[in-house]
């Protein structure tokens, strides 16, 4: 009888930590990515290698006033897991697992955004992003598309550039929830576009060319401001509110122009999430619980080619993986610059 009931306590822990893993591991990602997602305010390789190209005789390194600029961008990650699928089946007043299943699991989110840049004055530009996303999972055949989360950015420059001496750049952003918020879908049948809440950003970007090499890098932090009145049902719960909190993200790198028309980069991303809160409410009892998932530290690294395609145009691919458990295993990005008919030209990165 006490063997009995060992068997019984021991599945009943077991499938109690696997659901708790489950549940942590997928918000834990979901973290992950967003906060490792490209932002506008983000001091990329692009910028640098454009700064290889074009450095040199210019006062400010922003658009000029009355300048646009208008970039297409595609990004695209995977992530790849593997997944243990246990079979139950009863015996007498207790359970036995009769088979364990290890199946691999595969995610894969493609991102195609248009970045529009308007010189306010010399040292100041306002830009604006949209992001059409499109999400894929393998083992569960969910799916999820549409616009993702719409963001705005402020840069300033508060100093002309001179050469030789390293230039800054101030930055703020505001993230808006226009994408399918994670909190608001059923997770069994489709995948969220967005993050489900309004998102602060600030931060500074420097770099400093050292012809035939720019170096770059970049120091922000972020805030997500609670969502509440949810009503997303969870197993036997229902989520009532979400309170991601802060992080802090820093990037650095180098670019190196081969010639005049080619140009290559290394980078490194890193990101910093602090603990998310969750209230969750159980009808059938009227209890509520909060959980926790534990602060984490995401990583990835990036390599990046830029090929001057004519005079004034420069396309750039990069390719990149994740260091971290939570970071991408592979990421593939493209951007190019559309031409504005009857826009002034950008001075600018």
């Amino acid at each position: 009888m006490m063997k009995r009931l060992g068997i019984t306590l021991s599945v009943t822990l077991l499938l109690a930590a696997v659901q708790t893993v489950y549940a942590d591991e997928s918000q834990d990602i979901d973290r992950a990515r967003d906060a490792l997602t490209k932002q506008d305010s983000d001091a990329d390789t692009e910028k640098a290698l454009e700064q290889v190209f074009e450095a040199a005789e210019k006062n400010y390194s922003l658009l000029e006033k009355g300048g646009m600029s208008l970039n297409y961008n595609f990004d695209y990650t995977y992530y790849g897991d593997q997944r243990i699928d246990l079979e139950i089946v009863p015996s007498g007043t207790s359970s036995v697992i009769r088979n364990a299943d290890v199946s691999p699991v595969a995610s894969h989110s493609f991102t195609n955004s248009f970045a529009f840049d308007y010189g306010l004055a010399n040292n100041i530009t306002l830009g604006f992003r949209l992001p059409l996303v499109a999400k894929f999972e393998t083992q569960d055949e969910l799916s999820g598309y549409g616009i993702g989360d719409i963001s705005s950015t402020v840069r300033f420059q508060p100093s002309e550039y001179i050469p030789g001496k390293a230039s800054r750049t101030y930055f703020g952003s505001l993230r808006m929830p226009t994408g399918v918020s994670p909190y608001e879908i059923n997770e069994n049948e489709s995948l969220p576009t967005g993050g489900g809440t309004f998102g602060l950003s600030g931060g500074i970007s420097t770099s400093k060319v050292l012809d035939p090499v720019v170096l770059f890098g970049s120091l922000s932090g972020s805030y997500s401001l609670p969502a509440t009145g949810l009503k997303q049902a969870r197993g036997d719960q229902e989520l009532q509110e979400v309170n991601n909190g802060a992080g802090v993200s820093f990037s650095m790198g180098f670019a190196y122009s081969l010639s005049y028309d080619i140009s290559l980069s290394a980078s490194f991303q890193g990101s910093y999430s602090h603990e998310s809160e969750f209230v969750l409410y159980r009808p059938s009892t009227g209890q509520e619980t909060r959980q926790k998932t534990s602060s984490q530290m995401s990583g990835i690294m990036n390599f990046a080619l830029g090929v001057r395609v004519s005079p004034k145009t420069i396309a750039n691919v990069n390719v990149g993986f994740g260091m971290t458990e939570l970071s991408p295993d592979i990421i593939l990005g493209l951007s190019l610059p559309i031409d504005i008919e009857g826009a002034k030209p950008s001075e600018g990165s």
